[in-house]
């Protein structure tokens, strides 16, 4: 599907909270992308997210759904708590999603260390996208942290995940010691 027609379209139907609601329930992939650029997200309750996410099974509904529905909604905290722990690795990377945002912007009262013992313990044999949201986090928390980023790019180099991922030129790599490196040495000389 073409992304930039689909976005076009969600321009021209503006906000339709009730013609969301209908193109989601089809189920097709690209009527639940339609629907979540024309919804508005505080129209939803923590139930109704929660549901959503365990339906949205392709990973580019599921990330839209996150970034464009659920961070925009009075639920995106309890959520972030109730999904990071679920047993469902796609449910559960949702919630390191959540928690990998608020790493840089509201870090109060998230266990950095906590974090990256998790990581640690658990990254190397996760489901792909579940280590994907947890090397996301790792990274966050080594370049936003001076204090945890020796020990954020420790657990990188350790665990080698992400490591030999295909780069593009011009493109930073998501193994976490480059990403974290890079991004430091980018601010550095901003």
């Amino acid at each position: 599907m073409n992304l930039g027609k689909l976005r076009a379209l969600a321009k021209r139907l503006k906000t339709q909270q009730d013609l969301s609601l209908e193109l989601w329930a089809t189920g097709d992939t690209a009527a639940r992308l339609l629907a979540l650029l024309i919804c508005r997200p505080k129209a939803f309750s923590r139930d109704q997210l929660d549901t959503m996410l365990r339906e949205a099974r392709r990973p580019k509904v599921h990330d839209w759904l996150v970034n464009y529905v659920v961070k925009k909604s009075a639920h995106a905290e309890d959520l972030r708590v109730s999904w990071f722990s679920d047993p469902d690795p796609v449910v559960a990377s949702a919630g390191w999603a959540l928690t990998t945002e608020r790493v840089p912007r509201k870090p109060e009262g998230l266990d950095l260390e906590g974090l990256l013992d998790t990581i640690e313990a658990e990254m190397k044999g996760a489901p792909e996208r579940l280590q994907w949201a947890m090397n996301h986090c790792l990274a966050q928390i080594g370049i936003e942290h001076p204090a945890h980023r020796a020990r954020a790019i420790g657990i990188g180099e350790r665990l080698e995940v992400l490591k030999d991922y295909p780069t593009p030129p011009n493109c930073t790599s998501p193994f976490a010691p480059i990403w974290i490196n890079e991004m430091v040495r980018r601010r550095q000389d901003a």
